[in-house]
């Protein structure tokens, strides 16, 4: 292979000046000022600025009161993703992919960004190609399904070119950079490697930009209808009506939940990130909690990625004449993957070098060494000896059934020119060399935490089945005995396998994909865990994607989670993770939904009988701060592990309907009983706010339970919070002394509120646990089933 000089120092320089760098636009990344803008210049703080300016000009200054808490949630939501920005930028910094580069005739590796035009670079198999290049010298086998979905491995020789964004499979080459920066695919590179672009958003933030969506398109009208049934049908004064109307939107408006979800997973990529863990998008820790079957690879993640020579078995040959021939392959081949390391570490007698060389691929899963008119073959036995197979295979299993994983050492009559000349004549086989890798020590402990879970694990392998069927057993995954080589799958019968079989053996990339495939038809969440090449085209197509760093970088680069240290025992910490951010925002999502649930249903109330919105923005704003914002934020901070079920919207609607119904219907009552008792429009206003203060606590018991000493604690310090504000801060929040009228009705209707929310709930969680059976089992379910799924919820 040709020898290159590579750019110089000045040339590198020149280049540099000229902005010929391989700088990626990387569309995930945000600027501090992007940051500091998008949690500013909002939809809703700029209609909370045009309420605030208009409650300025009728003098309703103490109305004010919701101001700080928007510019508190705005600065909090600032701060911590820049927080959690500044611990992300430095771990990119730390696991930047490299790339090996000669320059001043030197071969150094260098961060892809710090590449420039012309820059002379060394492509080895698992390298992903940086930027659009030329090959120079060298061959390789490249996949471009990265790019273009084909799963073809391209054979690319000198003057061929590459593209950016495309992974070795097999070979060396050198290559010259033709196009870097904006001008080749590697400003796209992480949307097309991880496929996580805007438009694949978790459920999660799906469900809350829709909400969110919704709230910003009706605010508009039904404030102007407001102030318009105010003002010119009920004659009351304009600063009358701009505060009803602004008390009715602010009620309406959502204006911590996606704050609160924002910081939630902002913390949680910060928190893995301090334990090794990073996450390329944050939202796929929601992902991975939801998943319910998990696809793993037998070496690098039930076992140790480095492997080791046991020994090896000699068939019709001496000993010491197989560790020799043995050795003249293993010191000839170059030592790029772990097979090939571990033959050069065993076998170290090197006293004849090959003619040239057989480089190995995934889909011939053999490579060789030819010395004059013969070729050395070391592969999988079914690979090499095909149709010889059966006569070695009980010789082979026996070996299999130990745990090791079985390489076939053979003699192939023929010199063969390349990876594509095709085995047509019977090989000898001299030898079989047994490889094992140290199963990982905390393997058994994690498949333990996925069993208890109900995550559901699928071991998909390349090596012998019979041999990932016994390490799989070894670490105690259920139904490991159910094994099948995927050498007998086709494209029909992939659906019944996933269904039929928990352990897949001798499997090509392509089948990994279509396993996927088939795992996610059925209805499952996928994640799919790897660290090589054969595992991208499966990892690309999960719903949450997994690799080790000690992997190649085109694994790394194409996954979501990568585990830094490359312990799969962190993945219950992750899940686990996952499932507390879910599980406290869908609690915290509900107790801003009974507010806004209430605004929305007592404003078409208020329309509907041409009557005033009864509240006032500071009462509001007194409600929100202490049944919703306080509990909201003290319940973010605590563990709850608990397995998510169902969907995010309808779990968040069955908890929240209930209290905003009964909040609207107990209003509603003291609204009409205003028209006969005349209480005034400031002892109803007073009312209606102790009316919902009530309900609302009745909600936080509600979602808090079943309650522990920390949830009672935030109850009680929400409780005291209240009571304070309304002894000491009541002129603040409007509140006024009220008659033994309303007091009188405040007590029935508390007492009707009570009963009217215990029989909501109830048909709330008997439709939620409907919901949530259906979701399972889809058309499939029975309606017996569903009715005794309400008949549970309702006892």
């Amino acid at each position: 292979m040709a020898k290159f000089s590579g750019l110089t120092n000045d040339q590198v320089l020149k280049q540099e000046e000229m902005g010929h760098v391989n700088k990626a636009v990387d569309d995930q990344a945000k600027t501090d000022w992007q940051i500091i803008k998008e949690n500013t210049f909002t939809y809703f703080n700029l209609i909370f600025l045009i309420l605030a300016i208009l409650l300025i000009l009728v003098g309703e200054f103490k109305d004010l009161t919701f101001l700080p808490v928007i510019i508190a949630n705005t600065v909090i939501g600032i701060i911590q993703e820049l927080r959690a920005k500044r611990v992300l930028d430095k771990l990119n910094v730390i696991n930047a992919t490299k790339v090996t580069v000669i320059r001043n005739n030197i071969e150094q590796e260098i961060p892809i960004e710090n590449l420039v035009l012309d820059d002379i670079i060394v492509l080895k198999t698992g390298d992903q190609i940086p930027a659009d290049s030329v090959v120079l010298d060298g061959s390789l086998k490249v996949n471009e399904a990265l790019l273009t979905g084909e799963a073809d491995e391209i054979l690319k020789k000198q003057d061929d070119d590459l593209l950016s964004g495309s992974f070795v499979v097999s070979g060396k080459a050198y290559a010259k950079l033709t196009k870097v920066g904006k001008e080749s695919y590697v400003s796209k590179l992480t949307l097309k490697a991880k496929e996580m672009n805007q438009k694949e958003q978790s459920e999660m933030i799906r469900s809350l930009n829709k909400l969110i969506k919704w709230v910003g398109i009706i605010i508009i009208p039904l404030g102007l209808a407001l102030f318009a049934m105010a003002f010119y049908v009920n004659h009351h004064s304009i600063a009358e009506s701009v505060t009803s109307m602004e008390a009715a939107i602010i009620g309406m408006i959502p204006e911590g939940l996606y704050l609160l979800t924002t910081i939630a997973l902002a913390i949680s990529a910060m928190r893995l990130a301090k334990n090794q863990v990073m996450l390329h998008d944050m939202k796929s820790v929601e992902t991975l909690a939801r998943v319910n079957v998990l696809c793993v690879d037998k070496t690098g993640t039930i076992t140790e990625p480095k492997m080791a020579v046991t020994s090896f078995e000699p068939i019709n040959i001496e000993k010491d004449k197989l560790f020799e021939l043995i050795s003249n392959f293993a010191q000839s081949m170059p030592q790029d993957n772990e097979t090939s390391k571990a033959l050069g570490a065993y076998f170290t007698s090197n006293r004849e070098t090959a003619d040239h060389i057989i480089p190995f691929t995934s889909v011939n899963k053999y490579s060789g060494a030819v010395f004059k008119d013969k070729t050395l073959l070391v592969g999988a036995p079914e690979f090499v000896l095909r149709n010889q197979f059966d006569e070695y295979k009980s010789k082979i299993d026996s070996f299999t059934s130990q745990g090791y994983r079985v390489v076939a050492f053979a003699k192939y009559p023929q010199a063969l020119k390349n990876e594509n000349d095709p085995l047509t004549q019977e090989v000898e086989l001299l030898g079989l060399i047994l490889i094992n890798n140290p199963i990982r020590k905390n393997a058994k402990k994690t498949f333990k935490y996925f069993a208890k879970q109900g995550v559901e694990i699928k071991v998909i392998s390349g090596d012998n089945p019979l041999t990932v069927s016994r390490v799989a057993k070894e670490v105690g995954i259920a139904g490991s005995e159910k094994y099948i080589d995927a050498t007998e799958l086709n494209k029909n019968n992939y659906d019944e396998a996933v269904k039929k079989y928990n352990v897949f053996g001798r499997v090509k990339p392509e089948q990994k994909r279509y396993l996927v495939k088939a795992l996610q038809k059925a209805g499952n969440t996928v994640a799919m865990t790897g660290d090589g090449v054969n595992d991208i085209l499966a990892m690309k197509l999960a719903d949450c994607s997994i690799s080790m760093a000690s992997g190649n970088n085109a694994a790394v680069q194409a996954s979501q989670v990568v585990l830094l240290d490359s312990n799969f025992a962190k993945m219950p910490e992750i899940v686990n993770e996952g499932r507390r951010v879910v599980n406290n925002i869908e609690r915290s999502a509900s107790l801003f939904l009974v507010k806004n649930i209430f605004s929305l249903l007592m404003t078409f109330f208020t329309l509907a009988f041409a009557l005033t919105y009864p509240l006032r923005p500071t009462q509001i704003a007194l409600i929100s701060a202490f049944t919703i914002g306080l509990p909201s934020f003290l319940l973010a901070l605590e563990n709850n592990f608990s397995r998510i079920r169902g969907k995010f919207i309808p779990n968040v609607m069955t908890r929240a309907i209930p209290g905003g119904i009964t909040d609207m219907i107990a209003v509603s009552v003291l609204v009409i009983a205003n028209q006969v008792l005349d209480l005034g429009r400031q002892e109803v206003a007073t009312t209606a706010t102790m009316l919902l203060i009530a309900v609302g606590m009745m909600v936080l018991y509600q979602i808090s339970a079943p309650m522990n000493k920390y949830r009672v604690g935030v109850f009680i310090v929400s409780f005291l919070c209240l009571i304070f504000a309304i002894i000491f801060a009541h002129n603040l929040f409007a509140l006024s002394k009220i008659s033994m009228k309303a007091i009188f009705l405040l007590v029935v209707l508390f007492f009707a509120e009570v009963t009217a929310f215990k029989y909501l709930s109830k048909l709330a969680d008997g439709f939620q646990e409907v919901l949530n059976i259906y979701s399972q089992k889809g058309s499939k379910t029975t309606i017996g089933e569903l009715k005794l799924a309400y008949k549970k919820a309702d006892r």
